[in-house]
């Protein structure tokens, strides 16, 4: 397999940056940063890998965090009630809202935001979306604050930065932590967040160090590993 080349903008970006050291999180963070060069405002991102058995069903970890100072990024969210709180839910700050027509909506493929809330009463409706909505991520979902009898607190807690973290078979996980124009101050709060998260959803049957490797980066930067002691 032929190896793949590295851009001269890229070659410079790596320019006094050990990818073979680990750093403190603010100094990892300010590496990261310093080589965010693009003229978009790139996202700063996280990568953990869990040390979980792939041999057991248990050992994977799906739960939400709530990140201080968000992510940076605009979410669109929906919402599905009935008809007698469309009014309060479009108070509430979402973007798309609907009763039954917007079940039909969806079911004909139309899929126009980012996280789908639903009433309990709506669930029985919405379940029957699962084929379109599973393979995407967004089955609304109790344990996630997805499906809430308080159509506003959902939507806020969303739009405040509330995000559901996944990781993988393989045990790897990622998501955005914020923008590179973020102070590092409120980056570093955000990481810890997730980190605090993550190791109080540690399963039962999981052995030793959950966290095997912590890296963050920017969208079209290198990525700088994180110390995981005195975190």
């Amino acid at each position: 397999m032929s190896k793949i080349k590295k851009s001269k903008r890229y070659k410079s970006l790596l320019k006094d940056l050990d990818q073979t050291k680990s750093y403190k999180i603010d100094e990892a963070i300010k590496l990261v940063q310093d080589r965010s060069k693009t003229k978009f405002i790139e996202s700063i991102d996280l990568s953990l890998n869990l040390n979980i058995d792939k041999s057991k069903s248990d050992q994977t970890l799906r739960t939400t965090v709530d990140l201080p100072h968000g992510n940076g990024k605009k979410i669109s969210v929906a919402v599905i009630c009935s008809n007698d709180k469309i009014d309060e839910a479009k108070s509430s700050g979402a973007e798309k809202v609907g009763s039954e027509d917007l079940v039909d909506s969806i079911s004909n493929g139309k899929i126009d935001f980012d996280i789908l809330v639903c009433t309990p009463d709506m669930m029985s409706k919405v379940g029957k979306l699962g084929k379109v909505l599973g393979p995407k991520g967004l089955m609304p979902n109790p344990k996630f604050g997805t499906v809430s009898p308080n159509i506003k607190k959902a939507v806020e807690d969303i739009k405040k930065g509330k995000v559901e973290i996944r990781c993988d078979k393989d045990g790897n996980l990622s998501l955005s932590i914020g923008r590179a124009n973020f102070d590092i101050a409120k980056l570093v709060e955000n990481y810890k967040s997730v980190l605090e998260v993550v190791e109080k959803e540690k399963p039962s049957g999981a052995k030793g160090n959950f966290i095997n490797s912590s890296f963050v980066t920017s969208s079209m930067g290198p990525s700088a590993q994180v110390e995981l002691s005195g975190v």
